[in-house]
């Protein structure tokens, strides 16, 4: 049969080269084509397949693993009796169930307990954390974390942040770094979750960039977790070569409102990078650092526009009320409408007895252009940036 086969392939392949070259490119492509669209309708089916045993498995389990965790957490006698969640005991018969020792089984548990545990906090939140590790659980996430698919890699570090499992830095900081922007995004959000002291370490070694929505995501993290370790952000500032951790520190120094980062901000007004010389001017106007007002006016002719607009919000910001004047001949000489526009908001933005008289003296004095731009920078209803 071996024999037929191969004779036959042999007879294909020498009919297959007494053809034109062109004929023989499109048949290939033909066979190329059609290969792949039976393996994408493979690779769909059996998605599918494997989706709906889940599915079917999940609604023959989900009840038994619910009424395991109502029975033995929520409903649980010694809740409520100033007992230590250490201290309470499991029915240790309840947990040693048979289907519960396969691993798709399991991985239902893991997820079942990880969606209480994020409606329950307190004491039913440590029972269901204690049911977890009891259950020995956590190895089975360890297990996943030390695969070599990213994907899964991440999906066990939601599994140990979400329980509140520490993880070695031996093993989660290298994964900070990782070439992978998705498993290094959440290997950042789960360090700063689970590291008590220093959670934000991996600062010093990161050489890959923090993403603008992975800065979104991470900078949600560290203002709602409790109890985090809040570092001065200078340190970076001044010693990171890495712009994104720069840039990231220099937004998280103006949310705390760190005052004492102020000196290690100007200093980066020397900065080539006028994206990045913006971003700090943005920051000392958020902190109001007075200590810089004249230096921003100093170096404000020699600025790109981006520049010139963020030193005007800041001295807006800062009102010292010492260079109204600069302000107001920004506002009536410029040709730029954005800085007459900026200008503007920082001479109202001050707020005084002096900037009200610029105010007025511009309204009786000046062109209807400038009187119609003080006007909408009057509106109480624009926020000003």
């Amino acid at each position: 049969m071996w024999n037929d086969l191969a004779n036959l392939l042999f007879l294909a392949y020498e009919q297959f080269s007494l053809l034109p070259l062109f004929i023989e490119i499109a048949l290939v492509l033909i066979f190329v084509a059609v290969m792949a669209t039976l393996i994408a309708y493979g690779s769909i089916l059996f998605r599918r397949y494997n989706s709906s045993v889940y599915q079917r498995r999940l609604a023959h389990l989900s009840p038994i693993i619910e009424d395991l965790i109502t029975e033995q957490v929520l409903l649980n006698e010694n809740l409520g009796k100033d007992i230590p969640v250490e201290e309470i005991e499991f029915d240790q018969h309840a947990l040693s169930n048979k289907a519960f020792r396969k691993p798709a089984v399991r991985q239902i548990i893991i997820d079942t307990l990880i969606r209480y545990r994020k409606n329950f906090r307190g004491e039913v939140g440590e029972l269901l954390r204690k049911l977890y590790i009891d259950m020995n659980l956590v190895e089975d996430s360890f297990s996943k974390l030390r695969t070599f698919k990213w994907e899964t890699k991440i999906k066990a570090l939601v599994e140990l942040t979400n329980m509140d499992i520490p993880i070695s830095d031996s093993m989660l900081l290298p994964l900070t770094n990782s070439q992978n922007p998705s498993l290094r995004a959440a290997s950042r959000n789960a360090y700063i979750q689970l590291s008590k002291n220093e959670p934000f370490k991996f600062f010093d070694i990161a050489t890959e960039p923090i993403l603008p929505w992975d800065q979104m995501e991470m900078f949600k993290i560290i203002t709602t977790t409790k109890d985090i370790t809040i570092p001065n952000f200078s340190r970076w500032v001044s010693y990171s070569n890495n712009k994104s951790i720069v840039s990231f520190c220099l937004r998280l120094i103006a949310h705390y409102d760190q005052r004492t980062a102020i000196p290690s901000v100007i200093d980066l007004l020397q900065t080539k990078d006028h994206q990045f010389r913006a971003q700090a001017i943005n920051c000392l106007g958020q902190l109001s650092a007075e200590i810089a007002e004249e230096k921003l006016v100093t170096i404000y002719t020699s600025q790109p526009l981006n520049c010139q607009i963020e030193i005007l919000k800041a001295i807006g910001k800062i009102s010292s009320g010492k260079h109204l004047e600069f302000l107001k001949n920004e506002f009536l000489y410029s040709s730029s409408f954005d800085i007459q526009m900026n200008a503007a908001r920082a001479i109202i933005r001050h707020n005084s007895q002096q900037s009200r008289y610029i105010i007025t003296d511009i309204l009786e004095n000046t062109n209807e252009e400038n009187q119609t731009i003080v006007k909408h920078c009057q509106n109480p209803l624009i926020k000003y940036q």
